[in-house]
């Protein structure tokens, strides 16, 4: 698009700004907190306004009370482009640590307040506001757009992208996903994921012998956890074709302030999140259960991680097992190049007027289904970094109004290219 067709696009949407802020707050309203996973009235309720917009919609039960939702405008040309986001959010947790309701979708001092707010419903009201923008404005499209929500990314990660794709609700040439991210830093490529959980078995004994009777499984455990942890002591070969993106990702990491955080994008990160384990002080442990949550960069795969914990436990000479769960995969990336990274990085510069590129994040997300699927992705969505998944989760209202152009604007470049 020239820069006046997108000027006059910008200044419409900016009238009607109060529109996004407000259907935002109404989402943050809104309880769907996973687990326990119940999508219904956040469903209900955008499907009612896309439906108000003139859009059609179809929703599908992929499980008890997980629904997905997709609409779509169809355009002139075949060239297709999907917006994604999750509805679900992680539990608001202790409400006597949030300085607010978390469910109050206060607006407040240039912030939209609330458990989501930038995980991610700052974002699911941008891609749904634009769906809703350009019916309402009538602007035809050379391709045609897809909106697909999905009620389970935080939890299981089952029942929304990769149930629609395993039965073939969507395909694209390109998709966004409009997760949290930097204001000029799309995340293009994700570090792998590996979850586990070792299970070490002991002997029995009164408390009041120990450790002469019984053998404890919490102490065995104690020693799996410190071996597992030597995962990321491991040097790993990083190919050579993603060098150039990891070292621009450092650079973007440094330049935020994040010290010590620019090692993470080489290195299997290892997270001891849960552990289980003994029935009284007075008995010496019988069984003990830690879960890890390990990170993978380019160059070593879910297969590799898992055969080398093995080995180290098998060392030990412990009663053990060991057992997958969660997330599962490998480093993966969209490259810089692909019409969908720089339709999407364009619109960042233009909209901010300053210099966007995209960055690989350590954390791994719904974009490795579609990449499995051969449809190229990026994410982007307005954050407030700091407060995802924390107490006084917010988000701002700039932001959450920048990103909505950056998807419109971006939707009509992809689409007519």
């Amino acid at each position: 698009m020239k820069s006046e067709a997108k000027d006059q696009l910008i200044q419409k949407l900016l009238s009607r700004k109060e529109e996004l802020i407000e259907l935002c707050s109404n989402l943050l309203k809104i309880n769907s907190e996973n687990p326990e996973g119940d999508s219904t009235e956040i469903t209900q309720f955008i499907d009612e306004y896309l439906k108000e917009a003139g859009l059609e919609t179809k929703i599908y039960e992929a499980a008890p009370k997980r629904f997905n939702l997709i609409s779509e405008i169809k355009g002139e040309g075949n060239k297709r482009m999907i917006l994604c986001g999750h509805t679900d959010t992680v539990p608001a947790g202790d409400r006597s640590k949030w300085s607010f309701d978390p469910f109050s979708g206060e607006v407040k001092d240039g912030y939209l307040l609330g458990r989501g707010a930038s995980d991610m419903k700052g974002g699911v009201a941008g891609i749904v506001f634009a769906m809703a923008f350009l019916k309402k404005e009538g602007i035809s499209l050379p391709g045609n757009l897809t909106l697909a929500l999905v009620p389970d990314e935080e939890c299981g990660d089952i029942y929304g992208v990769p149930w629609l794709l395993k039965n073939n609700h969507l395909s694209a040439d390109g998709a966004l996903i409009a997760e949290p991210a930097s204001p000029l830093n799309p995340t293009i490529g994700q570090k792998g994921s590996c979850c586990f959980k070792v299970t070490v078995y002991g002997k029995p004994g009164h408390g009041s012998l120990a450790p002469f009777a019984g053998r404890s499984a919490i102490v065995d455990c104690m020693r799996a956890i410190k071996e597992v942890q030597t995962v990321t002591d491991l040097e790993i070969k990083i190919p050579e074709d993603v060098l150039p993106l990891i070292d621009l990702s450092n650079e973007y990491i440094r330049g935020s302030g994040m010290k010590g955080y620019d090692k993470v994008l080489k290195k299997i990160t290892c997270n001891v999140g849960t552990i289980k384990g003994g029935t009284s002080s007075n008995v010496v442990a019988d069984k003990c259960e830690v879960q890890f949550d390990c990170r993978l960069p380019f160059g070593t795969t879910q297969e590799e991680v898992y055969d080398y914990v093995k080995t180290k436990l098998n060392q030990l000479g412990i009663d053990y097992s060991i057992e997958r769960f969660g997330f599962r995969s490998n480093a993966n990336y969209t490259p810089a190049e692909d019409p969908i990274c720089k339709s999407v990085v364009d619109n960042i510069s233009y909209v901010k007027n300053d210099h966007g590129y995209g960055v690989l994040q350590w954390a791994c997300s719904d974009a490795r289904h579609f990449r499995e699927y051969n449809i190229p992705v990026l994410q982007y969505g307005p954050a407030e970094t700091e407060t995802i998944h924390g107490f006084d989760e917010r988000v701002k209202v700039q932001d959450v109004v920048d990103c909505a152009l950056v998807y419109v604007l971006a939707a009509l470049d992809f689409l007519q290219a």
